[in-house]
C-alpha cells in the first residue's frame, strides 16, 4: 500500500481543537471534542491540551478567524504538540493554511478515525476496504504533501510511486503522483467488487438452505461482539476499545423452540462517520441491508445513549436498511442505577435491558425477542 498522506513518523503529543457556531451547540461540541479525545487515545497518541472555541461564522481559510487562530497554534506549540487534531473536518486548503503558519502536523477527525481504522483491519477485505478509503480521502491533499517536502528542501523526486516512478513529458511530480493513484483507485474497487461478488455467492449458498438472518449493528464500543459470543458461545475478537472490530463474524445460534438463527456481527458506527468509510466498507455492510432482522445495541451506561442510537439509525437508513424490523437491546445496566434505567426504559417503551458481562436479562434476547 501506498500512503500518501503527510504526517510524521513519531507523533507523540497532541493539541485536541473543537469548534462550535452555534451556543446551543455547545454540549454537543464538548461531548464531540471528548470523543475526540477517546479516539486519539486509541492510536497511543498523549493529549497535552485542548480546546472548544466558539466562531461566530466560518472562514474559507482557517475554519475560524485568523486572530483565533494564531493563538490556538501558539498554544499548541507552547505545550509541545506536535500534531493539531481539529474535531470539524477540514477541507484541503484549510490544513494547508493551518500547516503554512509553523512547523506542526493538523489533521482531523476523519484521518484519526483512518488511522484507526488502518490500525485495526486484519483480512484482506478491511485491508482493502481501509485503503480505499485512505486514497479517496488523500488524493485531494497530495499538494498538501508537496508544499511539506518544498519546505524540507526534498524536492520533487518519489512521491507517491517511489524514486522510480516516471514522468511523461511535460508532467509534474504532483500530475503524476495523482495519475498513479487514479490507477491503484480503480485497482482497489476492482478488487472490492470481486469481495462483493463473494459475499454474495455466500448470500445465495445460504438461502439454498433458508435460515433467520439477524445482524447486530450499533455504535462502537456497545458490546455487539460480546453479545454475538453470549448468544452463540463462540469467541469473536473483544476489546474494550474504539472499533475494535472491523470485519463482519457470522455464527449460528438454536433458538429456544429449536430454530436456527444466523447471527452477524458488524462494524461500529460513530458519529461524524466519514462518508468515504462507510461506502468503502459496504461491501462488509451489505449484511446487516441483506440481514432479516437487526439487533441494535444500546450502551446504557453512556449519557449520550439516545445520539448513539440516533446515529447508528441514521446511517442504516443511508445504506438502505432504515426499515428493517428491528429488536432494540439496551447492553451494560449493571452500570447504571434505577432512576437512569427508568429514564431510558421511557425512551426506549420496546427495548429489552440486559447486561451482557452479568447476565442479566439474556433470556430476555431469546425468547419473545424475535
Amino acid at each position: 500500500m501506498f500512503d500518501i498522506r503527510e504526517k510524521p513518523n513519531a507523533v507523540e503529543n497532541a493539541f485536541l481543537v473543537g469548534a462550535y457556531f452555534d451556543r446551543r451547540q455547545k454540549q454537543e461540541a464538548t461531548d464531540l471534542l471528548e470523543e475526540l479525545a477517546e479516539l486519539v487515545g486509541t492510536l497511543g497518541i498523549n493529549i497535552i491540551g485542548k480546546e472548544l472555541v466558539f466562531a461566530r461564522e466560518h472562514t474559507a481559510r482557517y475554519l475560524i478567524g485568523s486572530g483565533k487562530s494564531a493563538e490556538l497554534m501558539k498554544e499548541a506549540k507552547e505545550v509541545g504538540a506536535d500534531v493539531i487534531i481539529w474535531d470539524n473536518e477540514l477541507s484541503p486548503g484549510q490544513q494547508r493554511a493551518w500547516e503554512s503558519e509553523g512547523d506542526i502536523c493538523v489533521i482531523d477527525r476523519h484521518e484519526v478515525i483512518l488511522d484507526i481504522f488502518n490500525m485495526r483491519a486484519k483480512t484482506r477485505e478491511a485491508r482493502l476496504q481501509v485503503e480505499l478509503a485512505k486514497m479517496e480521502y488523500s488524493i485531494p491533499r497530495l499538494t498538501r504533501m508537496w508544499a511539506h517536502l518544498d519546505r524540507q528542501g526534498g524536492g520533487a523526486g518519489g512521491g507517491v510511486g517511489g524514486a522510480g516512478a516516471a514522468r511523461g513529458e511535460g508532467e509534474t511530480q504532483l500530475e503524476v503522483d495523482r495519475r498513479l493513484a487514479s490507477k491503484r483507485l480503480d485497482k482497489l474497487r476492482a478488487d472490492l467488487e470481486e469481495v462483493k461478488k463473494q459475499r454474495e455467492t455466500m448470500r445465495k449458498d445460504r438461502l439454498r438452505t433458508p435460515v433467520p438472518h439477524a445482524a447486530i449493528v450499533g455504535y462502537t464500543n456497545a458490546g455487539k461482539s460480546s453479545l454475538l459470543n453470549k448468544l452463540t458461545a463462540a469467541d469473536a475478537y473483544v476489546e474494550d476499545k474504539l472499533f475494535a472490530t472491523l470485519d463482519t463474524t457470522t455464527r449460528r445460534m438454536e433458538l429456544p423452540d429449536g430454530q436456527p438463527l444466523l447471527v452477524t456481527d458488524t462494524v461500529g458506527f460513530i458519529r461524524n462517520l466519514p462518508h468515504d468509510l462507510v461506502q468503502s466498507f459496504r461491501a462488509t455492510l451489505e449484511e446487516a441491508i441483506q440481514a432479516d432482522f437487526l439487533i441494535h445495541v444500546i450502551d446504557a451506561s453512556s449519557l449520550q445513549a439516545v445520539e448513539f442510537y440516533q446515529t447508528t439509525s441514521k446511517v442504516l437508513a443511508e445504506l438502505g436498511a432504515g426499515e428493517k424490523k428491528v429488536l432494540l437491546v439496551l447492553n451494560k445496566v449493571d452500570l447504571i442505577d434505577d432512576p437512569r434505567l427508568m429514564e431510558l426504559r421511557r425512551e426506549f417503551p420496546e427495548a429489552v435491558t440486559i447486561s451482557v458481562k452479568t447476565g442479566q436479562g439474556m433470556e430476555r434476547t431469546t425468547v419473545g425477542g424475535w
